[in-house]
């Protein structure tokens, strides 16, 4: 039986997968500690299951033998299938600015899948009752029900090479927010059209309801810039928005 609650609940955990840390809050009115643990238990084993069908960083995983040509699409794990065919799309309302198929070795959803992974796991916390969930992906969020009483997240995006300032704070009450950029792993994102670096952008953050769309355009303005602006224009992308630091300078922008 569930223990019922006599006050809120808020329970903050760590999961260590993926090469990072995931930083999760949870809250609750409705349930208990212990059901909000349940909850983030399960999100644990699913996030080590994620890792095992699409990290491109184990040879042995799905997604490792379908870009060396020993696995088809077709009899992989239906989640795989589900985030090719999300990158597809992806890669179509992004005009090609995001292609996880143009790098070295093939097919790379590691631009698409925090962010995807993150919203299923908002999924599988509401089920156990959780009302207010922040899930951290290395600085990609996927967030429900604001922090508390109505009050949504504010969310800080720092500098790309000042990390201890703050240049943006967003207040988001359910959604996704991503931010790709020269951040901790440097200068890493490559021009799908060109395969040099990218020179776009130093930091694009965009926000909406899809967390892996939001991590792919995130990516995909970093490449393209301010010519990138008028993705945002396109009426299958209404309810997103991006905040861009130029690459040269400190000036930002943002399309709407």
């Amino acid at each position: 039986m569930t223990d019922l609650p006599s006050k809120r609940a808020r329970v903050r955990a760590e999961i260590e997968t993926w090469g990072t840390i995931l930083y999760l809050d949870v809250a609750s009115e409705n349930v208990g500690e212990s059901e909000l643990n349940i909850g983030i238990e399960e999100c644990r084993q699913y996030f080590y299951f994620i890792d095992e069908v699409l990290s491109t960083y184990k040879p042995e995983s799905e997604v490792s033998r379908l870009r060396a040509g020993k696995l088809n699409l077709s009899d992989c794990h239906a989640d795989l299938r589900e985030v090719w065919a999300a990158c597809e799309y992806a890669k179509a309302i992004s005009d090609g600015f995001f292609d996880p198929w143009c790098v070295e070795g093939g097919f790379d959803p590691s631009g698409y899948v925090k962010g995807w992974a993150a919203d299923k796991a908002i999924a599988i916390l509401k089920s156990h009752g959780a009302q207010n969930i922040q899930i951290n992906c290395a600085g990609d969020l996927s967030l429900a029900g604001g922090f508390e009483n109505g009050k949504p997240w504010n969310i800080g995006i720092r500098h790309p090479e000042e990390k201890h300032t703050i240049v943006k704070v967003f207040d988001i009450m359910d959604g996704a927010i991503a931010t790709s950029g020269t951040y901790e792993r440097g200068a890493h994102i490559r021009d799908p059209h060109t395969g040099l670096i990218a020179l776009g952008a130093r930091s694009a953050t965009v926000y909406g309801p899809d967390g892996g769309l939001a991590d792919a355009l995130a990516t995909a303005l970093v490449v393209a810039g301010r010519d990138g602006a008028y993705l945002f224009m396109k009426p299958e992308l209404a309810e997103y928005n991006c905040w861009v630091i130029d690459r040269h300078g400190d000036q930002a922008w943002s399309p709407k």
